[in-house]
């Protein structure tokens, strides 16, 4: 959800750069960059790219939207079926969106801003719609609990292959991947075990291939390599500057990435993937901005230099207004 020091940081750094989103190729046609046209779309939390339906995004307000899934047709910017979950309790707090192989939309009600507040989240289950049109479907609802307590996440991904469901628990100093039981299961708790530790993460999406897992923060992403279930080697990855950045998704054919933002009609913007990796500013990636420092092997981020002073000292601001309240 949007925050005041989310935001001050954001307007802080696009004021000192003067960066704009990563711009993709001219074209009317699909899976290219887009605004979410739909007002009732005010917190795009999460993104998916429909695997029957080319062109076609799914995604979801944040908090106090109901059970609503939205598709989007990414030439239009149009929503063309607002799929209505029956069978799910009142959702709470939803962050993220994945497609499974077994056909089916997974619904990440996994958000706790209070950090670890509920002692258990919800993740929802329906087969992906083979026609799009305005519908009411029947979702399964699976309880979650983790291993090592309660937290609070934005990142739930659905492997490509194994259909395994990983979250990535949102942290100021880092958080943890964790990984679920084989298959999902009702009328228990599934619990989720620490895999693996990620920097601050608001979503994360795997390649179509699945050997490759890109988590994205505000102002930074970063690709893993991903091998029986757990993270290697690690890159940065190029990312548009957002306002509120929350999503992201591979496109189906994994040839981009399109990252998505809160707020009245957001923009997804897509990014190109070269090689496996999203290009840098010098390959002609647009208005993004790359963890790769001038030297040496990337860096843990994307900004550097005066923007990163200028965020500190917002956020510092920030922290410093909160105690004199």
């Amino acid at each position: 959800m949007r925050s005041l020091l989310t935001v001050s940081a954001a307007a802080a750094l696009l004021f000192l750069t003067g960066a704009a989103p990563a711009v993709a190729d001219e074209g009317d046609g699909a899976d290219r960059t887009f605004t979410i046209e739909d007002p009732r779309i005010t917190e795009s939390s999460g993104l998916a790219a429909s695997r029957v339906h080319p062109g076609v995004y799914w995604t979801h307000n944040d908090s106090e939207d109901g059970p609503y899934v939205y598709a989007v047709d990414s030439r239009t910017g149009k929503t063309v079926a607002t799929i209505t979950m029956r069978g799910v309790g009142e959702p709470r707090d939803v962050e993220a969106i994945s497609l499974g192989p077994d056909g089916n939309v997974y619904v990440g009600d996994i958000g706790d801003n209070l950090d670890g507040s509920w002692d258990h989240v919800w993740i929802y289950r329906f087969p992906e719609p083979k026609r799009l049109a305005d519908a009411t479907v029947r979702a399964t609802q699976f309880d979650v609990k983790y291993a090592d307590g309660a937290r609070n996440a934005e990142a739930m991904m659905v492997h490509p292959v194994t259909g395994r469901v990983y979250i990535a628990s949102k942290k100021e100093g880092g958080g943890g991947l964790y990984e679920g039981p084989e298959k999902l299961t009702t009328g228990g708790a599934n619990v989720f075990r620490r895999v693996g530790e990620v920097p601050w993460v608001t979503d994360g999406a795997f390649s179509p291939d699945g050997k490759e897992l890109v988590l994205r923060s505000y102002f930074s992403a970063r690709g893993y390599a991903f091998e029986g279930g757990r993270l290697g080697a690690d890159h940065a990855v190029s990312v548009p500057l957002q306002g509120q950045s929350e999503s992201v998704t591979y496109t189906a054919d994994g040839s981009a990435m399109m990252f998505g933002s809160e707020g009245e009609r957001s923009e997804v913007v897509r990014v190109e993937v070269e090689g496996g990796r999203a290009p840098s500013p010098n390959s002609g990636g647009g208005g993004a901005t790359s963890g790769d420092g001038g030297g040496g092997g990337p860096e843990k981020g994307t900004v550097t230099g005066g923007a990163v002073a200028v965020v500190v000292i917002v956020l510092a601001l920030i922290a410093a207004k909160r105690r004199r309240g």
